[in-house]
């Protein structure tokens, strides 16, 4: 007998590891369902959330709230009394607003800086890959797919490298507030690590406002904005925190969810090794089926309707990218990855309009330089026997691979 919507629970555990039965299912019977016992309304057809997206006076991205996380234990509420008070910057603003603290960043994220950033970027890649090769396996999550994201936006950013640890745990731990699904002690933990990372970066933006430095930071802690005055702290925090999680959190899982992909299937691999300028292409593939950032919230700011379905002021919505970028309307079977794919870059995984991704061009460049250079470096990759679940993060808005356990072999010019 063929599934309905109402035979899946979006927000159980088995449905947020394999989604893409229950993806389809809606594209084909309700796309545009309301989540049952919500008020939460999710489209999954392509050009609904291309439109939805591009309508910011209906469908507001003013949801500092759900930034929050649910409401906190008595524990956690403790520790988030040392906290900043939550301000609106750039995820949870809408023009003409968003456009005062967008500005800031999208000089750093231009073409012309992300390509000469090109041999840099190549430059980690290889000291990465220098670190395991000899070994002929890794846990690749770790090593590599984390590791240069982190290490390309600490750099910007001006954080020590040293801190690589502190920042992955503190970027975890916002996703993870974000993803509405920790456990109670994991929500307790997640609170000490927001808090930790707030009043580090406090004093980091404190001593760049006396001792400027050539970095993202320094930038972000001394411009004086259409106001006339400089970010207040929290604003400057929050700016950061919003960087570290975009800058690392995504890319690390198309990283190692692509690798994942080309190794299940070979033929793939074999393609861009005969080809390597398919490598581009692969990227946007990559990215249409990974779509690290699955979803995105907005809150619906007056009664309205999509596809003949009425939406009540207040509502959710969730924009649902993982699922527009497998519509079959738009791509042809569109569950199957092809390198070859002619419109593989038709996808949503960067979202659209006013909040289209800023890191979107370093991201695809972090990603072009890694999947090369693992190509020229390293074969017969595989899976390494006994040590993988291939499971991933339980969370609503992200979706990344835990772990992946790999073993391969050193290219003769490796």
């Amino acid at each position: 007998m063929a599934k309905c919507p109402a035979d899946f629970d979006f927000f159980a555990a088995d449905v947020i590891e394999s989604p893409f039965e229950f993806y389809r299912v809606l594209r084909e019977q309700a796309p545009v369902y309301l989540l049952p016992g919500t008020n939460i309304y999710m489209i999954s057809r392509l050009d609904d959330i291309r439109q939805a997206a591009k309508d910011t006076a209906t469908y507001s991205s003013d949801f500092l709230a759900l930034l929050k996380g649910p409401e906190p234990s008595e524990e956690a509420a403790r520790i988030y009394q040392d906290a900043l008070e939550p301000v609106n910057t750039l995820l949870t603003l809408d023009p003409p607003r968003h456009k005062v603290y967008r500005s800031l960043i999208n000089k750093v994220f231009s073409a012309s800086r992300v390509e000469k950033m090109h041999d840099y970027i190549d430059q980690i890649a290889n000291e990465l890959i220098d670190g395991f090769i000899d070994r002929g396996e890794c846990e690749f999550v770790e090593e590599f797919a984390t590791a240069l994201p982190v290490y390309v936006i600490a750099d910007q950013l001006g954080v020590p490298r040293s801190d690589l640890r502190k920042i992955k745990a503190w970027s975890d731990a916002f996703a993870s507030r974000l993803g509405g699904m920790a456990t109670p002690e994991e929500e307790v933990e997640n609170a000490r690590l927001i808090v930790d990372y707030q009043q580090y970066m406090t004093r980091v933006v404190e001593d760049r406002r006396a001792n400027p430095r050539d970095d993202m930071i320094s930038d972000l802690a001394n411009i004086t904005i259409e106001d006339g005055r400089v970010l207040t702290m929290g604003e400057a925090v929050s700016m950061i925190e919003q960087l570290l999680v975009a800058g690392n959190e995504t890319t690390t899982s198309a990283i190692s969810g692509g690798l994942l992909l080309l190794i299940q299937l070979p033929g793939q691999w074999q393609a861009l090794q005969d080809d390597p300028t398919l490598i581009d292409n692969a990227v946007e593939e990559i990215l249409r089926l990974e779509s690290p950032s699955a979803g995105l919230w907005r809150v619906v700011t007056r009664d309205t309707q999509i596809r003949g379905v009425d939406i009540p002021k207040g509502s959710m919505l969730m924009l649902r990218y993982a699922a527009g970028n497998r519509d079959e309307q738009v791509f042809d079977q569109p569950d199957h990855m092809d390198v070859c794919r002619r419109n593989a870059d038709d996808h949503l995984a960067f979202g659209q309009g006013t909040h289209f991704c800023p890191g979107a061009m370093l991201a695809r460049k972090e990603m072009q330089v890694a999947f090369t250079r693992l190509l020229q470096r390293l074969t017969n990759i595989r899976l390494a026997d006994g040590k993988n679940d291939l499971s991933h993060w339980p969370n609503v808005v992200l979706r990344g691979l835990k772990s992946l356990h790999i073993t391969f072999d050193k290219n003769a010019s490796g």
